[in-house]
């Protein structure tokens, strides 16, 4: 993959990419003889037997070597000239781990291809995130390793991995991983109290009249309006809709996209919902009615749901999760005529509002700063920095060395209790600041010609004041 291409192709920058990824358990596999027992998982799967051996037991080494000075913290991460390795152990005696080659820039000299490596480059957060992500993806459509294992022991639980992270894995995207995975937040919609309200009565009837819908979640445009969900299952599935679901049904949709309907007219009472998961046509007797299936609120209990999603021309996104029952295609007809013409009717409400944030905030011109906020208490996420996350990239329209500071920002914030702030100094005209205020973290990039430090904080002040009005920040 070619990033950047220096003076006359002299020098080529080679992103980070996942060199391998295992799963494995050191009790399954105690005897001198039987050490490919341990292993549950391994990509690339062609790897030779010995190497994966190898490759587990080294893994398994420094965990224990590390475990002697700190037992109850052992390693996070292992820094090598090539390479860098993650672990995470998310169940008792299972270990993940994660192998990702250091970033390249390969010169010629003499006609011949050198290599260095960036030792430096990747930010051990921000992939320990991903790695942690990983499992709680798996989670969320198979429950935990343990509930494998008493399923059907060793075999069921093989089988599992191998079906969902022989596809996961193709869809990290190591070059575009930045602050926003640490936070792996929830981007809400803003709405006034009005339309709030009648989303909520709208939700309140169809539960009511649905009566095996145990929890909604309702979406605009990729972001949150209303969520029953428990917050760490919310933004599991928020992040499985926004960047795996919904980009996968947006391309074919593009084409029809600018008739917008006019829900408010007479006489035009029909609605243009569908199921993004479950029957594609509910005129068919014959079709079949799949659902997906997730697992919430794993830690105290096991919830087994359906989850059905279901999507309005105008996007909003209704995602009732159902019962352990498999809904029928009776009751998808039934959601069908209830919800589709409320959701019509809503999104007309919605899009309205939509219209009015965008007047007020398109206002000013081009802004001299870049923001990312976001608030630990209920995951709520704001960034100027990324255009659209698409599955395949998460755009950031600034350098990755800015990107690699708000990450070493956000390290230093996580050591410490205390509110603090910090500026820096970046490459050029650019500065950098960082607020961390009660569970609360602003980052602001400014890109402004000889300022100084007390220009900065005032600009960020001003920053502050028009766009968390509301929200506290500690001087």
């Amino acid at each position: 993959l070619r990033m950047a291409a220096g003076a006359a192709g002299q020098e080529k920058q080679l992103a980070p990419t996942l060199l391998s990824f295992f799963i494995y358990n050191p009790k399954l596999g105690p005897k001198e003889g039987e050490e490919e027992k341990k292993i549950l998982f391994y990509h690339p799967n062609e790897v030779e037997k010995n190497e994966k051996i190898r490759n587990v037991g080294l893994c398994e080494a420094i965990v224990q070597f590390t475990r002697t000075f700190s037992p109850t913290k052992p390693a996070k991460s292992l820094h090598t000239q090539k390479n860098r390795q993650f672990f995470h152990e998310p169940e008792e005696n299972f270990w993940m781990v994660m192998v990702v080659r250091n970033p390249i820039i390969e010169k010629h000299k003499d006609g011949k291809p050198v290599y260095e490596y960036q030792e430096e480059e990747l930010l051990d957060k921000v992939y320990s995130s991903v790695l942690q992500q990983c499992y709680s993806m798996y989670k969320l459509f198979n429950g935990t390793f343990l509930k494998a294992m008493e399923d059907g022991g060793v075999k069921v639980l093989k089988e599992r991995l191998e079906k969902f992270f022989h596809r996961y894995l193709q869809t990290l995207h190591l070059q575009s991983c930045d602050l926003l995975d640490v936070f792996c937040g929830i981007s809400f919609f803003p709405l006034d109290k009005m339309t709030y309200l009648k989303i909520q009565s709208f939700i309140n009837r169809m539960e009511e009249s649905l009566n095996i819908v145990k929890y909604t979640a309702f979406l605009y445009n990729d972001q949150l309006i209303w969520s029953g969900l428990e917050q760490d299952d919310m933004r599991i599935l928020y992040k499985y809709l926004t960047t795996s679901l919904f980009p996968r049904h947006m391309e074919p949709e593009l084409a029809g996209r600018d008739s917008p309907i006019r829900a408010e007219m007479p006489g035009n009472l029909q609605h243009y919902g569908r199921f993004l998961t479950g029957p594609l046509n509910l005129n068919d007797p014959e079709t079949k009615c799949r659902f997906p299936k997730i697992f919430v609120n794993t830690d105290d209990t096991y919830e087994e749901l359906h989850l059905i999603v279901y999507k309005n021309l105008t996007s909003p996104f209704s995602l009732p999760d159902t019962a352990s029952i498999p809904p029928t295609l009776e009751f998808c007809r039934k959601l069908d005529s209830i919800v589709g013409p409320q959701l019509t009717v809503l999104a007309s409400d919605i899009c309205e509002q939509y219209n009015i944030n965008k007047r007020i905030s398109g206002a000013e011109k081009e802004p001299q700063f870049k923001f990312i906020y976001f608030n630990h208490m209920n995951l709520a996420e704001k960034s100027t920095i990324h255009m659209r996350k698409t599955p395949s990239v998460s755009l950031a329209s600034v350098h990755p060395d800015l990107m690699k500071i708000l990450g070493d920002i956000n390290s230093d914030f996580s050591r410490v209790d205390e509110d603090e702030e910090i500026i820096v100094k970046a490459m050029s005209d650019y500065w950098v600041v960082g607020k961390k205020s009660d569970q609360r973290e602003l980052y602001v990039i400014l890109n402004q010609k000889n300022v100084n430090l007390i220009e900065v904080n005032e600009e960020v002040k001003k920053l502050c004041a028009t766009q968390f009005n509301n929200i506290f920040f500690l001087d």
